[in-house]
């Protein structure tokens, strides 16, 4: 039996998406940690990500004219981008700063708690219920967590605290861009958030890095390589567009576990790349138990998208609603969130906690409402 042309594409997507995510996460962590390239000013690094990708966004715009920017005022700048662009630079920024002190392995098993920092936004700025089922698979997160915390070897509190507080800024940032960009009845495709985004996320990583970081490349002796550097945005935006190509040709289910198993693969590799990165069977042991309840928690958000879809419509209804919604979204990327509730399904979603990497944080978050779990990516950790 032949196999179909569009399949095997699908799974070359989906290999490139898990080894550029991985990689860059690597990446990231060879470059920031003292062992190795011995660059520790996570700052500049994301500074550097965010320059790089707003200057290939206004190239792309401005002056290649690849696509056209979208009709962008004053007052959706002001209340939508700059708050978001706030929150992302500050996932970013806290997330990069963790690599200092905490190994990839135990970042990742900490990013487990992703769907709960993002649930807990959610409820607070209204844009999901409380319901039983998912705070007790939210609990089950957490417990998971914190067992893997206690069989952390080298448990580092700062670094933790670093990596936590990333994941709640990023879960904000993901629940702003739905109430804010949403609302607006704005959309954002990849290259249109990088042209947006960027700029501003630079323009406010700009004061920590004068207060913090400026003084030590005063002092000490930093080495730069431009090539490392310049390698290293570059996968970070190759990541972006990786994404973007992922979520046009799969569903949210395959995303999902691509995701999961992008997890694993990377854990396992920071073992053998990071000596230091020991696992012990406790930390397994927690993943696993956060693990299944990340399962258990997508399988109640599709089972509720699934419930939406299924019709009391007659047969042409349905299929004439699809059409309208297919049409609808096919201009521009849209959120997951705005097709769920619409009943309406496409190649360009997956369930608003499909994926947000932080690998690639430009990306308009298919997990706007609840999970999340992994900002840059480049940018952040």
């Amino acid at each position: 039996m032949m196999v179909s042309k569009q399949l095997v594409l699908t799974y070359i997507y989906l290999l490139v998406y898990i080894m550029l995510s991985s990689g860059v996460i690597l990446y990231n962590k060879w470059v920031l940690s003292p062992k190795y390239f011995n660059f520790p000013l996570p700052i500049t690094l994301t500074m550097i990500h965010m320059g790089f990708s707003g200057l290939v966004a206004f190239l792309l715009i401005r002056v290649f004219k690849v696509v056209s920017p979208v009709k962008m005022t004053f007052e959706i700048y002001a209340t939508c981008v700059i708050p978001i662009s706030a929150f992302f630079a500050s996932s970013l920024w806290f997330g990069n700063t963790a690599y200092l002190f905490i190994s990839v392995a135990f970042i990742q098993m900490l990013k487990a708690l992703m769907p709960v920092a993002t649930f807990v936004m959610a409820v607070i700025c209204g844009t999901d219920k409380l319901r039983c089922d998912l705070f007790l698979n939210m609990l089950l997160v957490s417990v998971g967590v914190v067992v893997s915390s206690y069989g952390e070897i080298h448990f580092n509190i700062v670094g933790t605290v670093y990596q936590v507080t990333g994941i709640f800024a990023e879960a904000l940032r993901l629940v702003l861009t739905q109430v804010l960009l949403q609302k607006k009845g704005l959309t954002l495709n990849p290259i249109t958030s990088l042209y947006y985004i960027a700029p501003c996320s630079f323009v406010f990583l700009f004061v920590p890095w004068y207060l913090l970081e400026k003084p030590e490349m005063e002092v000490s002796q930093i080495q730069f390589n431009f090539w490392i550097f310049f390698s290293n945005a570059l996968c970070a935006l190759a990541l972006n567009f990786s994404i973007f190509l992922v979520i046009g040709r799969t569903g949210a289910v395959t995303i999902r576990v691509a995701g999961v198993l992008k997890d694993w693969i990377l854990i396992a590799l920071s073992t053998l790349i990071f000596p230091e990165s020991t696992i012990t069977t406790l930390n397994i042991t927690g993943y696993a138990i956060a693990l299944c309840g990340v399962v258990m928690y997508n399988y109640l958000k599709i089972k509720d998208v699934r419930a939406v879809q299924l019709p009391v419509d007659s047969v042409s209804d349905r299929i004439a609603k699809e059409l309208k919604m297919e049409k609808k979204s096919s201009d521009l990327y849209v959120p997951d969130d705005i097709v769920k509730n619409s009943g309406g399904k496409g190649s360009r979603n997956g369930s608003p906690d499909s994926m947000v990497d932080e690998e690639a944080p430009f990306i308009p978050s298919s997990r706007v409402s609840h999970l999340g779990r992994s900002p840059l990516s480049s940018y952040s950790p």
